[in-house]
């Protein structure tokens, strides 16, 4: 018997009044092929699932089929998104002034011809983090150990200056801190005569490579020898006969030496104005050999009087107590 036979009776499975008004239910019966009424019940129920409504309700043109129009994401907006780029901007600029590099400003003529008045120099400060003590050679930045700047007073900056130099975009103006070469590192013992050059641990330093042409190594304020204490260093600047360095500070605690702990870092590029962009490298004369074979020497010398005087002391006190258990 076909589908949709009525029992009992002899009628015919083909009445038109059948095949223009099938059920509900006919669709899609097991090897029967659909009434053509019914694809067009079963695309709207279609429709409906994909989220639209009826016929006129579904999606309008230039939107996708199957998404509702609240499924589109719009961009946000760019001034919605520009002060979180710039504080982004300002928190990496801060960090990167506290543990990576800082800008300074050269402020006098101490350091010619190799820093001009003016310049702009990036100051690596993160290898001191690590431990990283200053070498000869190199070209520091440092706080005024104490009394070294008491006669200059340093320009009130507004408030923005004061802003751009918090997170390092800008060379700080208050901070009062001063840039020279380092001659000696502790443990050295460094001298300069007049009509003479510098030398350290006895060896001559070449330093036509630095020096401000027509300058004397140290005509105009002579020293030493003075051995460097350890974790100090003894700073020049390269215009000798215009530098206040560490020559003129011998009176003040220290010696005119400069603890470790001062220094900020070393300056290792010149970043403007751009016609002077260049890199700061250690002299090759602070490469010449026995330099620091001279300075361990030193070290180790020391280390052999401190032995030496050590022993007797040892020998005495165990005596001492070896003959009152004795006694006893």
């Amino acid at each position: 018997m076909a589908v949709g036979a009525r029992s009992g009776h002899g009628e015919s499975e083909d009445r038109p009044e059948q095949l223009a008004e099938p059920s509900v239910g006919s669709a899609g019966s097991a090897g029967e092929t659909p009434p053509a009424g019914a694809y067009a019940e079963t695309n709207d129920e279609a429709a409906q699932r994909r989220g639209g409504g009826p016929e006129g309700d579904g999606p309008e043109d230039g939107e996708s089929e199957g998404y509702g129009a609240s499924d589109v994401k719009k961009p946000r907006s760019f001034w919605k998104e520009l002060p979180l780029l710039i504080g982004i901007a300002l928190l990496l600029a801060l960090l990167i002034k506290t543990f990576l590099v800082q800008a300074f400003s050269i402020p006098s003529d101490s350091m010619q011809d190799t820093l001009q008045r003016g310049d702009r120099v990036l100051v690596d400060k993160l290898t001191p983090w690590f431990g990283a003590e200053p070498e000869r050679g190199e070209v520091v930045v440092f706080h005024d150990p104490g009394g070294w700047l008491d006669s200059t007073e340093a320009p009130e900056p507004n408030v923005a200056q004061k802003f751009l130099s918090f997170i390092g975009l800008m060379p700080s103006s208050e901070e009062k801190d001063l840039i020279k070469r380092v001659i000696a590192v502790g443990g050295d013992t460094v001298e300069c005569k007049k009509g003479g050059s510098v030398q350290v641990n006895g060896k001559t330093l070449d330093e036509k490579s630095y020096i401000f042409p027509g300058n004397t190594a140290c005509d105009d304020e002579p020293f030493g020898p003075i051995t460097v204490p350890d974790g100090r260093i003894w700073v020049m600047g390269d215009h000798r006969q215009n530098s206040l360095d560490s020559r003129y500070h011998q009176e003040l605690p220290g010696h005119g030496t400069v603890s470790t702990d001062e220094v900020v870092g070393r300056a290792i590029v010149i970043a403007w104005p751009l016609d002077r962009l260049s890199t700061l490298p250690v002299p090759d004369t602070f490469d010449q050999k026995g330099l620091n074979a001279a300075a361990l020497a030193t070290a180790g010398a020391s280390a052999a009087l401190g032995l030496a005087g050590a022993v007797p002391l040892v020998f005495w006190r165990r005596r001492r107590l070896t003959g009152g258990r004795t006694a006893g």
